[in-house]
């Protein structure tokens, strides 16, 4: 391809100019227009359009520039066949370049005799050639080839443009006028469009045949003499006449339906649209004879398409039009703007027309979009941003019959709304959802700090606030309830400070509406005194706003930024209305937390403040309250020391959780102890404990585990009301739980409970616990059960202490710390399969065995005997024992006891000294009645045994025994 110069340039751009410039001419106007550009550029003397006549009637002249017509003699008609340069151009369809006397071979072309040039350049449709355009120069001036591509650039453009029928929706009054009527309604239209007239041509005379309707319907005389085919070209109007003889030429050329929509202007002067449709009919030759047809006046409903066109070029949207081949059809005043110019793009194709603009259709999508609306013929709606103008546009194409229609509506603004609309509509979905996220968290919050928590968590990132404070006034003085983001130095320093009118802490409490502080420099303006504090709180900004409730003020939330910030009036309002749910949330945690703090000292004064260490036990406990709720319920342990170095071990769990359960526990516990004291057995001590709780309401259940360990005996007896049976872990380390009857709860009982006796090796571990550690929601019974028994083999199996042979009797040093150990190792490893969802307490006691030398037994003979006897016994006892300072002391007590034993009780009876401790001297008999202290008086000789005894011993006290009864003393030892 040769290389472009900045000729062709510059030529592009007159072509362009010129077709720019000529966009609004149409028929005889635009041949002209094209014809005398044709001459300028070739710098010819004159030029001529010549079009195809109808039925072989040659090359008619339709256009002269700078030619005299009345002195064109034959070049009115030319020949097809002739050897004429348009004749020649119209027969091979190329450009003609002649000179000298081939320029006018015909003699009586006077006008054109002499030495000259032509140029012709044929105009081509896709029917055929339609005609030529020639320009006549001097003979030695011999167009350039740009010059002869220029003139075939014109003869293309007006060949195209002459396809183009006057634009279907611009009202054309040139030559005359339109009736001045109003659209027809459609039955009228219906009526009117049957008014059809025909016609006849006879192709070789030129003679035509009308009928009555058809002259009328072209407002001719009803009897003129025989119309030729020249009558009938004089009536249409100039600007369709071309186009309108090249498409019946090439109809009947081609042998197709000639079907036309033109102007005609009548004798009278009035402008009607009559639409045609003919057909070619063959002679005898088989050639082109006659042509046949219709033509009716489509003036009414031309009116009404004029009047949609005039509002569908004027409407506020950009429209155009184009057909199946994407050529463009139409084009409003609007699209003339989208498209960047004026009505150029008319005819051409839509995706060179936007190319030519710096649109690409491929890369916006245009393009897809377009073909799939046509090719599925369904609506479509996009927005697309307009490169040309950055505006955004809303596109609506709409198929219709062999097209697309397209409807573009600038929405920049309306989106610009939109959007506005959306982020407002999305800050408040933000508020409302910070606001129930706010709630949600604040409802689950229980105390100031976790109030707190949750405040800052949800408020302090949306607003890039880095701190929060919480301060309360109470009485002249404010107080630090919580805080985020503040050193603990600064925290410090800000408590207690006193109330005065100089803070903005007192202005917002006493004025109760927010403090806005944007800067420090405002901070210190504002509050001179306060000048430290910004400092020493390294924050620039603060957000001061007033904590009410029902009305009332009870202190401050300030919410602060590391950087200057001013707050819009938005946030504040929002942060105004967060602040007050944190105000409600603060004063219900307020109440809790003093409820909470009333509960702990309540919970923690019915539990025992610490376990006794006896000779028979060491024991350890720990109790877990509830995740949720007060932390207090009706969980229970106890170790209580009995006579004869036995020792109770005491688990329960009153039904429910909270305060009311808790009161109840403490009930319990303190009958438990009382009962232990009475010295009842474990059956009849749960017995007497069921009627208690029963008396207490139909709504108070509890279990109760009630253990007394004889370590003389090494026996455990266990009593079980309803509770999980406990666990005995032996010397060896392996663990099993004791199968026992666990009776029904506390409270549903009528029945006596049951006790069974227990052989328990020494060294081993008791474990008694309550349901809330082994049994959850997710977690049944027997699984708890089992995660507590291998949680024990480990915990032993890792405990520092030598369980087992190694630990030695009586050895208590380390005891508790290591039973502590393995409590703490049981719950750490439970808690980590299931956490906690009730109370929960594990009481682990370690047993000992009474040394066999540290207790001695004798049997007694009935009758006065036995008291000396007694006396005997205690005395060489004491002796072997090293305590024969105790000797008189107990000698005293055996006597009165043995005495009492012989004078009101039954054989047999017996002795039997403890070491431990203290001394324990006991004396049984076969009698369930129990001894009491009688008041005696001065004459009595009797009833001041007793008294002695609960003189010269520091505790003494009866018990029942399975055989009857046991009296029983303690002596401190030396």
């Amino acid at each position: 391809m040769a290389e472009r110069t900045p000729a062709d340039e510059t030529g592009d751009a007159r072509l362009r100019m010129i077709a720019s410039a000529g966009d609004e001419l149409r028929g005889m106007d635009l041949v002209g227009y094209a014809l005398d550009h044709a001459v300028t550029v070739i710098g010819g003397l004159g030029g001529m359009v010549h079009l195809r006549g109808p039925g072989g009637r040659g090359l008619l002249l339709m256009a002269v520039n700078g030619l005299a017509r009345t002195a064109l003699g034959d070049w009115e008609e030319i020949e097809e066949s002739g050897p004429t340069a348009p004749a020649r151009a119209v027969a091979g369809g190329v450009r003609i370049w002649v000179s000298g006397e081939d320029a006018a071979p015909q003699t009586r072309a006077r006008a054109l005799q002499g030495d000259y040039g032509l140029l012709a350049v044929p105009l081509l449709t896709p029917g055929g050639v339609a005609g030529a355009l020639s320009v006549l120069t001097v003979v030695g001036d011999e167009p350039s080839r740009r010059q002869m591509a220029a003139v075939e650039a014109l003869a293309a453009w007006v060949t195209v443009r002459l396809r183009e029928h006057p634009a279907t929706f611009r009202q054309a009054d040139s030559g005359g006028r339109l009736w001045d009527r109003p659209p027809a309604t459609p039955l009228r239209q219906a009526m009117e469009a049957v008014r059809v007239g025909s016609w006849e041509w006879d192709l070789a005379t030129g003679e035509q045949v009308w009928d009555k309707r058809t002259r009328s319907i072209l407002g001719m005389d009803p009897a003129p003499p025989k119309p030729r085919f020249e009558t009938w070209t004089s009536l249409v109007h100039r600007d369709d006449l071309p186009w309108v003889l090249v498409e019946v030429e090439q109809a009947i050329r081609n042998r197709r339906v000639l079907s036309l929509e033109y102007r005609v202007c009548r004798p009278d002067g009035t402008v009607v649209w009559i639409s045609a449709r003919a057909r070619v009919m063959p002679g005898k030759d088989g050639e082109p004879d006659r042509m046949v047809g219709t033509v009716w006046d489509t003036t009414e409903s031309r009116i009404t398409r004029d009047w949609v066109g005039r509002a569908l070029r004027h409407m506020s949207d950009a429209f155009f039009a184009v057909d199946s081949e994407w050529h463009i059809t139409f084009v409003n005043v609007e699209a003339e703007r989208l498209f960047g110019t004026s009505n150029a793009v008319l005819g051409r194709s839509l995706w060179d027309a936007l190319t030519g603009i710096g649109v690409d259709a491929a890369a916006l999508g245009l393009e897809s979009r377009y073909r799939h609306a046509a090719e599925r013929g369904t609506p479509v709606e996009f927005d697309v941003q307009w490169p040309a103008n950055e505006r955004l546009y809303h596109m609506r194409l709409v198929p219709v019959p062999d097209g697309l229609t397209v409807y573009a509506t600038d929405v920049t603004e309306k989106r610009a709304r939109e959007a506005d609309r959306a982020a407002a509509e999305h800050a408040a979905a933000e508020r409302s959802v910070r606001i129930t996220e706010l709630t949600s968290a604040l409802a689950e919050a229980l105390t100031v700090r976790d109030v707190v928590n949750a405040a800052a968590e949800r408020i302090l990132p949306p607003f890039d606030a880095t701190g929060l404070v919480v301060q309360f006034i109470e009485g002249e003085t404010i107080r630090v309830a919580g805080a985020v983001g503040y050193s603990q130095a600064f925290l410090e320093r800000l408590d207690g400070t006193p109330v005065n009118s100089i803070s903005p802490v007192d202005e917002v409490y006493h004025s109760r509406t927010p403090v806005v502080l944007d800067s420090v420099e405002e901070y210190i303006a504002r509050y001179p005194k306060m000048a430290a504090f910004p400092g020493a709180g390294d924050k620039r900004a603060w957000a001061f706003l007033p904590l009410i409730v029902s009305g009332r003020a009870i202190g401050c939330c300030v919410i602060s930024f590391a950087e200057s910030r001013h707050l819009l009036g938005e946030e504040l309002a929002l942060l105004t209305v967060l602040s007050g749910l944190i105000a409600q949330s603060i004063e219900r945690a307020r109440l809790y937390d003093t409820e909470h703090t009333r509960a702990q000292e309540l919970q923690r004064g019915l539990l025992p403040h610490a376990l006794p260490s006896t000779r028979a036990v060491s024991a350890v406990a720990r109790y877990l309250p509830a995740a949720e709720g007060i932390n207090v319920g009706g969980d229970w342990y106890d170790v209580i020391p009995l006579s004869g170095t036995r020792v109770a071990l005491v688990i329960g769990d009153v039904m429910g959780h909270g305060l009311p359960e808790a009161a109840t526990m403490g009930q319990l516990r303190t009958a438990v102890r009382t009962l232990a004291d009475l010295e009842y057995p474990p059956a009849e001590l749960l017995t007497r404990l069921n009627d208690l709780v029963s008396g207490l309401g139909d709504d108070f259940y509890a279990t109760c585990l009630y253990a007394v360990y004889d370590p003389v005996l090494s026996i455990c007896t266990i009593a079980c009301a309803g509770h999980p049976p406990p666990a005995l872990v032996d010397p060896g380390g392996t663990a099993r739980f004791i199968d026992l009857v666990p009776g029904p709860p506390l409270g549903s009982a009528r029945l006596p409970f049951e006790a069974i006796d227990v052989p328990v090796p020494e060294s081993s571990l008791l474990v008694l616990y309550t349901d809330g550690l082994v049994e959850s929601a997710a977690q049944d019974l027997d699984r708890g059960m089992r995660h507590l028994a291998s949680a024990l083999r480990t915990a032993v199996s890792n405990s520092g202490r030598g369980h087992g042979a190694t630990a030695r009797r009586g050895a208590v040093e380390g005891e508790s710390e290591s039973l502590g150990r393995v409590c703490d190792d049981v719950l750490a490893s439970l808690l980590a399969r299931e956490p906690l969802t009730d109370d929960a307490a594990l009481l682990i006691a370690r047993t000992r065995a009474a040394a066999p030398g540290d207790v001695v037994a004798w049997s007694l003979p009935d009758g006065p005997i036995a008291a000396g006897e007694a006396r005997d016994h205690v005395q060489k006892q004491l002796l072997r024992w090293g305590l024969s300072p105790l000797a008189t002391t107990t000698e005293l007590l055996v006597s009165e006891l043995v005495g009492n034993a012989v004078r009101h009780g039954k054989t047999p009876i017996g002795l039997r000294l403890l070491r431990s401790e203290v001394l324990i001297c006991e004396v049984s008999d076969a009698s369930a009645t129990t001894p009491r202290i009688r008041h005696a008086s001065d004459t009595d000789e009797g009833g001041r045994g007793l008294q002695l005894v609960a003189a010269f011993s520091q505790r003494w006290g009866s018990r029942y025994t399975t055989t009857g009864k046991c009296i029983w003393t303690e002596q401190p030892l030396p």
